[in-house]
């Protein structure tokens, strides 16, 4: 049984890898960072398909949250200044405007610095998390 929270991210796109960088070594939140591809993603309970689509943060009991609701279970594991501005993410009007955000930064990551051609996003499959029309 897992004890600590991991932090899922796309290891195959630069702009993810280096974020996941700064928050390993800036953050420092109490959690696992493992990049999807090295994840096992069905003991977590998470997808392929979903974990290719967002970053994602992955309770002891199985809880998974993804996008901006990871981004801000992050802050607030890391304690200290971060932990306020994880907890106004989570509150409206923050919480309505976070994952519009995230989506635009995901949907562009491929033109932010560190990208490669491995961060564009692929859209998700049909009938998964994220797909048109869920």
């Amino acid at each position: 049984m897992r004890t600590r929270p991991v932090l899922v991210y796309d290891g195959d796109c630069g702009f993810c890898t280096t974020s996941a960088g700064v928050v390993e070594r800036r953050l420092r939140p109490d959690c696992d960072i493992v990049p999807r591809q090295f994840a096992d993603l069905a003991s977590l309970g998470v997808t392929p398909d979903r974990a290719a689509h967002e970053v994602l943060w992955v309770t002891p009991t199985g809880t998974v949250y993804g996008g901006a609701r990871a981004v801000a279970k992050v802050l607030l594991r890391a304690g200290g200044g971060w932990a306020p501005l994880g907890a106004l993410l989570m509150l409206p009007p923050a919480r309505w405007l976070a994952p519009l955000v995230y989506r635009l930064v995901a949907d562009n990551r491929h033109r932010l610095p560190g990208a490669t051609a491995a961060c564009a996003v692929r859209p998700p499959a049909a009938g998964s998390p994220g797909a048109p029309g869920r």
